[in-house]
């Protein structure tokens, strides 16, 4: 079986997991979020929302560790304005991603991903995908164990190979 060609892969390290949990689900809710972590120079690198069956939305991102205490200040203004749940910190998470063009048109490439992280036992915490990236949120202390896995899974560009 031949590997996929995919453009690379890519990671980011020094980050923290966090979780906004159970808010209500009303209109707005990632947006005033992100807006007021932007408002304070916070970049979030990696994001992801969904709706629970209690109806109540779940948020799901990652930002740099050094900036956690003032995210932690943000957001608990913003879990008290919005009735939300606790909020819950992963720390020592890295982010991997894969890439390429045309990802929608190229079935297998999530499951061949997650499939070779299964094999050398990496936990997946969080996934988010784009038309051209699949990104996983994994314990740091895992990421070059990703990284080779990655790379011997999925047949990247001459220039993108580990050496």
């Amino acid at each position: 079986m031949s590997k996929i060609k995919i453009g690379g892969v890519l990671h980011s390290t020094g980050l923290v997991e966090v979780e906004v949990m159970s808010s209500p689900d009303r209109p707005c809710t990632v947006g005033q979020i992100m807006k007021a972590l932007g408002a304070k120079g916070i970049n979030v690198q990696f994001i992801v929302q969904c709706i629970d069956a209690q109806n109540n939305d779940q948020v799901t991102f990652c930002i740099a560790a050094d900036q956690m205490e003032l995210a932690q200040e943000i957001l608990e203004e913003l879990r008290q304005e919005r009735s939300a749940g606790k909020i819950v910190q992963r720390p020592d998470v890295a982010l991997i991603s894969v890439f390429g063009p045309d990802f929608r048109e190229r079935p297998g490439i999530a499951g061949t991903m997650f499939s070779a992280l299964c094999e050398r036992c990496i936990d997946i915490l969080a996934i988010s995908t784009s038309i051209s990236t699949l990104s996983c949120v994994i314990y740091a202390d895992r990421l070059d164990d990703a990284i080779t896995a990655l790379h011997e899974t999925f047949d990247l560009p001459t220039a993108g190979r580990k050496r």
